[in-house]
């Protein structure tokens, strides 16, 4: 499924986001000591090989909400932007410390030059976040941060499962 917010195409996939060859930044589900972990952040690190973690260990530990922003190693992607999405129940406030992450992120690519980027669902794994709502404040963000992106011009988000795919599709249906 895909939207058009201006000049930004925003799209959702089922597949894995260490295989986005034709997307210049890919962005980790971070831990925040920016270290290999298990989800989006091993397969990640696994996939862009040591020199990742040697990159982006000095640059932690990072907040929930925060980002930062490493080379791609081993990935097809120029840029891994590490992002350190909120424990469901426990950083508060939820809500505004995801969206942060998406924000945060968004503005990595941007001035970084990344006219794509692909986002995982941050949060959704053993962070805790419900889907539904996780998805909700991911598409809300994304859609009213589009229309200050210089470069970005495509915003995929790269689902694990089908759950995850159909929640944000529903999310991205409703963002007017």
């Amino acid at each position: 499924m895909k939207r058009k917010f201006g000049s930004v195409t925003v799209e959702c996939v089922l597949g894995d986001i260490t295989e986005q060859p034709d997307v210049d930044a890919v962005v980790n589900a971070a831990n925040a000591r920016l270290e290999t972990g298990g989800g989006v952040a091993g397969a990640i690190h696994r996939a862009a090989g040591p020199g990742l973690a040697a990159e982006a260990r000095p640059l932690g530990p990072i907040r929930p909400g925060e980002a930062v922003i490493t080379g791609g190693h081993g990935l097809p992607n120029g840029f891994v932007i590490h992002a350190l999405g909120p424990v469901y129940g426990q950083d508060r406030p939820e809500e505004e410390l995801l969206a942060a992450c998406y924000r945060n992120s968004l503005a990595l690519a941007d001035e970084n030059g990344a006219a794509s980027v692909a986002f995982p669902a941050i949060s959704t794994g053993i962070f805790g976040y419900p889907v539904e709502e996780a998805a909700e404040v991911a598409l809300r963000t994304v859609r009213d941060e589009a229309g200050d992106l210089r470069n970005v011009r495509l915003i995929r988000f790269v689902l694990f499962g089908q759950k995850d795919l159909e929640a944000h599709e529903r999310a991205l249906a409703t963002r007017s």
